[in-house]
Order: C-alpha cells, then sequence, then structure tokens
C-alpha cells in the first residue's frame, strides 16, 4: 500500500520487532545513509492488550516528532474512514526477507521504492548511552552484592534486554527472564504489575510463599511493547506514581542528561499527587495532564517538561515522546548506582527499599490505591457520575456528609469535574474525572471509561497524603481504610452499581 501510494522509502526492523520507545527514537535519532528521514511510523502492537490472531491487535501512527499522532489527526483519519471509496495496493511487489540487514530496491507503481531493514537495537542503544552512565551503571551491576531480575514477559522488550543489560552492562544472562520475543507472549498477558508477573514477583519475594533462593536487590518487569514498567526492591513493591516522582527527585545528581537540571515535571491526573511535593520542594514547573500521553508530548516539544509519569505504569523522559519501560529500569540503576558509589565495598549496599524510605522521609507519603469495578451497568454509572457533580455545587453539604461517615477525615478545599487547557497549543479535555481535593493534601478521583455493549468501568482513585514521618511505614490498607469508606459512601457506589467490592484493586 505504501509503494502504490507514492512512499519512496520504508525502514522495518529486524524481524519485524521494534520497542514501542526504540520506534519513537527511530523517527526522531535516524538518518539513512542517503540522509533521509522518517516522517512517521506505524506501529502494529498487541501493547497491553492479549496478543494472538484471535484476540485484541492494535495499530498505531507516530508522527514527525517521535509521539502518538494527536486527535486532531486521528480525527481526520476516522472522518476519511467514513467517505472512502476505494484504497491503491501493489499486487506484484516481491516477499521480502526481514530476518536479514539489507536494503531491497525495485520499481513500484509510482517509481522507484525501496525497504530498508536494519538492526532494532543500535540506535536506541546509541541514545540510551548518550543519557545514562553506563560505567557507574556497570560498577553497579559488577558487585557481587547486588543482583537483579529483569522479566520481559515474552515481550519484545526481551532483545532490548539482551543487548542493554547483558551485551553492554556486562549483566548475567541468568539476571533475563521470559526474554525470548514469542507472539503469543508464551500464553500468558504482558501486563507489569503484581498479578500477571507471577514468576517475577515470586522471585522478588512479594509471592505468598517464601522463595528457595534469597530474592535479586532490584526487579523489574516490562508489557509486550515495552513501554511500561514496573519496578520492584526485595520484597518490595514501587508504586508507579513513586517511580516517576523518585526518579525526578534524584535525576539531576544521578543522571548525564539531566546534569544541567529540569525543564519540568509533569503526571496524568489520576497519578498520585507525590510528583506535585517534589515539584513544589524543587521548584520545579508542574503540569498535570488528562490521561494519554500526547498530552505529555506537547509539552516537551514546547520544552516544559523532563519527566513525566502515569499510575498506569508509564514512565519517561524527554529523550522521545513515549514512555520507556527500558529508560526506567535504567533511571533506577542510575540512582542506586549514585546511591552506592561509595559503598560498593561495604557490607550492605543502599536498597531500593532505602530509596524510598529516604524519599517519603524527605516528601510525605501518598498513601494510594485504584478500586476498578468493570463491566457495570452503563446507565447506573452514568447517573453515579452526574450525582457526583450535583453534590459538587455545595461544598458545604458534602463535607457534612463526609462528617455524618468519618469524623477523622479532613474537609474537602476544592471538588471539580477535571478539565485541561493545553498551554500549548490551547486545547481543552473536558469531562477528565471528578475530583474532590481535601485540606490534608488528599485527593478522590473517579473516572468512567468505556460505555459501550460490554458495560462501563468506574475507576476509582484514593489517595491519604500523611507528611509526619513517623506514620509512613504504617500498612497502606490500614492508612486508606477511612477514605475509602468515605469514597464509597459518597459516591452511593453499591446503590448505583450493585456491586458491593470492585472487580479489581492495585
Amino acid at each position: 500500500m505504501a509503494a502504490a501510494n507514492g512512499v519512496r522509502r520504508i525502514w522495518v526492523g529486524l524481524n519485524g520487532l521494534l520497542s514501542t520507545p526504540a520506534v519513537s527514537c527511530v523517527i526522531r535519532e535516524r538518518v539513512g545513509a542517503d540522509g533521509s528521514k522518517a516522517t512517521g511510523a506505524f506501529i502494529l502492537t498487541a501493547s497491553h492488550n492479549p496478543g494472538g490472531p484471535h484476540e485484541d491487535f492494535g495499530i498505531k501512527y507516530n508522527m514527525e516528532n517521535g509521539g502518538p499522532a494527536p486527535e486532531a489527526i486521528t480525527d481526520k483519519i476516522y472522518a476519511n474512514t467514513k467517505t472512502i471509496k476505494e484504497y491503491l495496493i501493489a499486487e506484484n511487489l516481491p516477499d521480502i526477507d526481514i530476518s536479514t540487514i539489507g536494503v531491497t530496491k525495485f520499481i513500484g507503481p509510482e517509481g522507484s521504492y525501496d525497504v530498508e531493514v536494519f538492526d532494532s537495537a543500535s540506535d536506541y542503544v546509541k541514545l540510551m548511552k548518550s543519557i545514562f552512565d553506563f560505567e557507574s551503571i556497570q560498577k553497579l551491576l559488577g558487585s557481587p552484592k547486588f543482583t537483579f531480575c529483569y522479566d520481559a514477559l515474552h515481550g519484545v522488550a526481551g532483545a532490548y534486554a539482551k543487548r542493554i543489560f547483558v551485551e553492554e552492562l556486562g549483566a548475567k544472562e541468568s539476571s533475563l527472564l521470559n526474554c525470548t520475543p514469542k507472539e503469543d507472549f508464551g500464553g500468558g498477558h504482558p501486563d507489569p504489575n503484581l498479578t500477571y508477573a507471577k514468576e517475577l514477583v515470586m522471585r522478588m519475594g512479594l509471592g505468598k510463599s517464601n522463595p528457595q533462593d534469597e530474592p535479586p536487590e532490584f526487579g523489574a518487569a516490562a508489557d509486550g511493547d515495552a513501554d511500561r514498567n514496573m519496578i520492584l526492591g526485595k520484597r518490595f513493591f514501587v508504586t508507579p506514581s513513586y517511580s516517576a516522582s523518585i526518579i525526578a527527585a534524584n535525576a539531576v545528581q544521578s543522571i548525564p542528561y539531566f546534569s544541567s537540571g529540569l525543564k519540568g515535571v509533569a503526571r496524568s491526573m489520576p497519578t498520585s499527587a507525590a510528583l506535585d511535593v517534589v515539584a513544589q520542594n524543587l521548584s520545579l514547573k508542574f503540569f498535570e495532564v488528562p490521561t494519554g500521553w500526547k498530552f505529555f508530548g506537547n509539552l516537551m516539544d514546547a520544552d516544559l517538561c523532563s519527566i513525566c509519569g502515569e499510575e498506569s505504569f508509564g514512565t519517561g523522559s524527554d529523550h522521545i515522546r513515549e514512555k520507556d519501560g527500558i529508560w526506567a529500569v535504567l533511571a533506577w540503576f542510575s540512582i542506586l548506582a549514585y546511591k552506592n558509589k561509595d559503598s560498593l565495598n561495604e557490607d550492605k549496599l543502599v536498597t531500593v527499599e532505602d530509596i524510598v524510605h529516604q524519599h517519603w522521609a524527605t516528601y510525605g507519603r501518598h498513601f494510594y490505591a485504584r478500586y476498578d469495578y468493570e463491566n457495570v451497568d452503563a446507565a447506573g454509572a452514568k447517573e453515579l457520575m452526574s450525582y457526583l457533580v450535583n453534590i459538587q455545587s455545595s461544598l458545604q453539604e458534602v463535607n457534612k456528609i463526609i462528617k455524618g461517615i468519618r469524623l477523622d477525615v479532613s474537609d474537602v478545599v476544592d471538588a471539580d469535574e477535571f478539565e485541561y487547557k493545553d498551554p500549548v497549543d490551547g486545547s481543552v479535555s473536558k469531562h477528565q474525572g471528578i475530583r474532590f481535593l481535601f485540606a490534608d493534601g488528599s485527593r478522590l478521583v473517579f473516572r468512567l471509561s468505556g460505555t459501550g455493549s460490554e458495560g462501563a468501568t468506574i475507576r476509582l482513585y484514593i489517595e491519604q497524603y500523611v507528611k509526619d514521618s513517623s506514620k509512613t511505614s504504617r500498612d497502606s490498607q490500614e492508612a486508606l481504610a477511612p477514605l475509602v469508606e468515605v469514597a464509597l459512601k459518597l459516591s452511593k457506589m453499591q446503590e448505583f452499581t450493585g456491586r458491593s467490592a470492585p472487580t479489581v484493586i492495585t
């Protein structure tokens, strides 16, 4: 189809495997032998949906800046699908061997046309080496006291893990788990969280039974297309919200790319406000955006944002215009290498858990949970959201209801339906979620997603901020219990949905 529509050249990653972050990198960084640059890319990805011929399979278009097409473009594409009468296709192009690097040239219907198969990792590895101090990471990974486990969940990240962690940084191949990319992800679901990365979770000492061996110091997992990540310490889970804020708090000292300072930081609205506190303390520009990586891309293109994150296991920076799972792991390696630069020969290393506890002692802790109510009746879900918007008109009434539920919960000082005006292009995104903001920095957020034939999903985000460092190590469920009770009773969740419990708690 590209040949028939007059495209001059197609670049394809070796064996058809390119991670989503590597695609963004290639668009932005790669220069062809004749000086050509890519004007965009098609990414065929199962992303974090189940793969294989009988399940979801996605197609995504990325623009010249390396980021996902914005709504203005996807809206035009959709409009064209409603009027299209024909499409062009070149029938007699020969098959091309995408398992061999090289250029195949031939004459297409519109003239000369070539397909170049290139090494999928080299541009991305070069970019990573320009961002991080590989020598200091090598010293960390070479320490007999430091061990790690990286689980690619049989997604595309496996190819990059071998190249970067083993070949470039000298790690043992035994540190890699499920790093052979498979079309069906080995029958698993490549979602980097505590539910689906079971093998890694067990190995890190977070399973229901104790592992046979002492858990490694550090663990990480990737999703199918390698843009999302999960970070673990020994018997310790780092929430995505905290991963982003800890990287931001330590980036300038630990990562050469950021040594001259951060331009700003950003998070998606449902993500915990841990990053806000870091921005405030470090006097950084801060942005709260709707869910969707394209909003971060706009800020980055305008030089307003260096590091960003979202609660759904996405972390990234302005080196590309996608979230980047391997980048996040290298950022954590850099922080660990910096914190341990004088203690690699000592008896005990500074651990992931130590770094998180130090962070809480400095900035306080945002206890955080997400309740997902899946496939609820769409009409009931809409009624619940309308009810919440209506009660927001009187904060006095809201606080009266809350005090009738719990006396130990702070007052609501602001409540709204989140709306974002993009500071770069002025576009406005409405109805992005319903927020209740409390005097002590805590939050409740309600979001509705998908109101199709299968029913709707209500996501409830509960966040309790605790500044007192003597209370930051409390059990999370215990710390959140008062706010959870308020959220469920204030929203009349059971009354509107018929559900007495969420489908999933994260």
